[in-house]
């Protein structure tokens, strides 16, 4: 009986407010277009009929089970029968959702799932799918405080000032710096790259900082000298050395910076210079003289004090079968001469 009675008055006061409703979907024909307010009645039309049409269910289910003498204890039963009621109804709004999506009626499906299953992301993430991107970035920024996929929308919208504003909050330099880009505005773009540069030389990521040079401020000539400075005060001197002679093109160029480099390379970081050479000596076969050259120097100045070194002479003369030879003959009188 008090399920019985719940249902009534369920229905009752869905009714109650489905003529509120309506009412107030007339109302708007003041300030909206006429197909604007027809569109919303005919959305909260199908939505009511598919509630009415779960109530009437459950209220004939109930009659069915008075009617076989199955009777549940009254305060449990009320609980399970409010439980499955709105259980039923919002599977009814997912399926309705999920037709819009389908049909790409996009905005309805955001409608359902913010006004109906309260649930802001699936609706702000429909709207963002459906191409409805300045709608989307409200939701996100208003109802879900995120900024970051708010600022996201706003950028595919092309509303780059917004999106700008957005990203300096979350203090996503280079990102602000795309943007002022894409507006044309290079003196604000450079500005804001210039401060992810400092940020990158500040944690000794000089490689990372060279590539905004080259890459967004297209000042290659400064990219070379952070990575000059990279190589000279050891802050991963390897990459930024071997970044340094990748940039240069011109290989008589490029052969005469490996020696005027080398002639500044204190001895504490030849086998690093030796390392880059490798790379070097497989570029072009102009280079190879020289980076041999320099190469059996280090290894030269180096071999009393780190007798593996010259396993890297292989490197340089990779069809020399002679050199490997000799190489094994040092290695092994080497280690005859510290048994002795």
């Amino acid at each position: 009986m008090n399920r019985q009675k719940f249902i009534d008055k369920f229905l009752r006061c869905l009714l109650i407010l489905a003529v509120l409703k309506i009412i107030g979907i007339f109302a708007q024909l003041f300030h909206q277009s006429f197909w604007s307010v027809v569109g919303t009645l005919f959305l909260f039309l199908i939505i009511a009929f598919i509630v009415f049409f779960v109530i009437i269910g459950l209220k004939d289910k109930e009659k069915d089970a008075k009617n076989s003498g199955r009777k549940a204890s009254g305060g449990g039963g009320t609980f399970y029968l409010e439980n499955s009621l709105f259980d039923r109804i919002r599977s009814k709004y997912e399926e309705l959702a999920q037709k819009y999506v389908d049909e790409k009626d996009y905005l309805k499906a955001a409608k359902v799932y913010m006004n109906l299953l309260q649930d802001n992301y699936r609706g702000a993430k429909t709207l963002e799918d459906g191409g409805f991107y300045n709608e989307a970035a409200v939701i996100y920024l208003k109802k879900l405080k995120n900024k970051s996929e708010a600022a996201s929308c706003y950028e595919k919208a092309k509303q780059y000032r917004k999106a700008i504003d957005l990203y300096k909050e979350l203090e996503q330099k280079e990102k602000v710096g795309d943007l002022y880009i894409e507006i044309h505005d290079i003196k604000n773009a450079h500005a804001y790259y210039q401060m992810v540069v400092d940020d990158y030389v500040n944690n000794n990521q000089m490689v990372k900082a060279s590539l905004i040079y080259r890459k967004k401020m297209e000042t290659p000539e400064a990219a070379q000298q952070i990575l000059l400075k990279g190589w000279e005060e050891n802050k991963d001197a390897f990459n930024c050395l071997n970044n340094y002679f990748a940039n240069i093109f011109d290989v008589k160029k490029l052969e005469n910076e490996i020696q005027n480099l080398y002639k500044k390379t204190p001895s504490d970081k030849k086998n690093i210079y030796l390392e880059a050479l490798k790379y070097e000596f497989k570029k072009d076969e102009k280079l190879q003289s020289t980076t041999r050259n320099i190469a059996y120097e280090i290894i030269a100045e180096k071999v009393n004090t780190h007798s593996e070194i010259v396993n890297e002479l292989k490197h340089f003369n990779p069809k020399d079968e002679i050199i490997l030879k000799d190489i094994s003959r040092f290695k092994t009188g080497r280690n005859k001469m510290f048994r002795n």
